[in-house]
C-alpha cells in the first residue's frame, strides 16, 4: 500500500509517517517509480506505536516494542526491552500520581482555609487576600 493508505487505515497522517520513518520506526521501502510502499506488518507497527503514545509514552519509547515486532514477536510487548519500558513507565506513573496527590491535599487546604475565612468576614469587610500570590 502507499502512504495515503497507510495513513488512513491507521488513523494518521502522511506527515506523521514521514516523521517515524525519519526517526528509524517505520521502514523506508520504494516501489521502483520511487512511492514508499508499506505492507500489513507497518501497519502493526503504527497500531503499536499509536496504542502507545495514546498511553502517554513518548515516541522514542515505542522503539523496544517496535523492533520487538520487527523481531517476529506476536507481540510487541513480548520482548525483554519492552517489559522494562513498562517498568519504567510505571514508576514514572507512580511518581506523578504521588506528586498530583499532595498537590491536591494542598489545594484543598487551601479551600478550606479560604472557606473558613469568607464565612468569617462580615459583609462590606476588607477584600479577601490571596496567599498565592507573590
Amino acid at each position: 500500500m502507499r502512504i495515503g493508505e497507510l495513513a488512513d487505515r491507521a488513523g494518521t497522517t502522511t506527515r506523521a509517517l514521514r516523521y517515524y520513518e525519519s526517526r528509524g520506526l517505520l521502514p523506508a521501502r520504494r516501489a521502483v517509480n520511487g512511492y514508499r510502499t508499506y505492507d500489513e506488518n507497518d501497519l502493526r507497527l503504527l497500531q503499536q506505536i499509536r496504542t502507545l503514545q495514546d498511553f502517554g509514552f513518548e515516541l522514542e519509547e515505542t522503539r523496544p516494542f517496535v523492533d520487538c515486532l520487527r523481531a517476529g514477536h506476536p507481540a510487541g510487548d513480548s520482548c525483554p526491552a519492552s517489559l522494562a519500558v513498562y517498568r519504567r513507565k510505571l514508576t514514572d506513573l507512580d511518581t506523578l500520581i504521588g506528586q498530583l496527590q499532595a498537590v491536591r491535599v494542598q489545594v484543598g487546604d487551601q479551600l478550606a482555609r479560604a472557606e473558613l475565612e469568607a464565612e468569617a468576614q462580615e459583609p462590606g469587610g476588607p477584600e479577601p487576600r490571596c496567599e498565592l500570590a507573590h
